[in-house]
């Protein structure tokens, strides 16, 4: 039995939501520790607090995104989401919802597939994450906008894309597309 090789994007991940994460755990416990003092329940709380914490690190750190075959696999963690069939991808584009999702960022993109159906998530590389979809379905509609990428599969003259590198980065992966 031949082995299908996977392709493997792993979740940015977003600092300033790690910090916010903190501050919501650990925020509160620094007022309640010089109000009250320090016993052994606090400490019991602070241990329970930073064991829950690594839990999230963990689900942050790990979350990816695994084209295998003809299926996308999300994983986040110990989670794991059902396989999307890449060939009933429509599109994918940039997203700002801030809805929770297997992504570790807010830059985020949303790929839509099936009939109604969506996803939010965010790679590091979202131009090799898209291009390596489309080498499978070439229907895929792309959207992504970056701070140097623009995709239009459809288009080779978007009016959007106005810096010359992003003009020549959008030709390259149209030929290849």
């Amino acid at each position: 039995m031949s082995k299908i090789s996977a392709q493997t994007y792993y979740s940015k991940v977003s600092l300033p939501l790690l910090g916010f994460i903190f501050l919501v755990f650990f925020g509160p416990m620094i007022q309640v520790g010089i109000k009250q003092g320090i016993d052994q329940s606090f400490v019991f709380v602070v241990l329970g607090l930073v064991v829950f914490y690594g839990l999230i690190l963990h689900m942050l750190y790990n979350t990816k995104y695994v084209i295998q075959g003809n299926q996308l696999k999300v994983f986040s963690g110990f989670i794991r989401f059902k396989p999307i069939d890449i060939q009933s991808i429509k599109k994918i584009e940039k997203t700002s919802t801030i809805i929770s999702a297997p992504a570790a960022s807010l830059d985020r993109i949303e790929v839509t597939y099936g009939r109604f159906d969506s996803l939010i998530i965010s790679p590091k590389d979202k131009a090799g994450f898209a291009q390596a979809l489309v080498e499978i379905n070439s229907d895929i509609t792309i959207k992504i906008w970056d701070n140097t990428i623009a995709l239009n599969r459809f288009s080779r003259r978007n009016p959007l894309i106005t810096h010359p590198a992003e003009k020549e980065h959008a030709k390259r992966v149209h030929k290849i597309l």
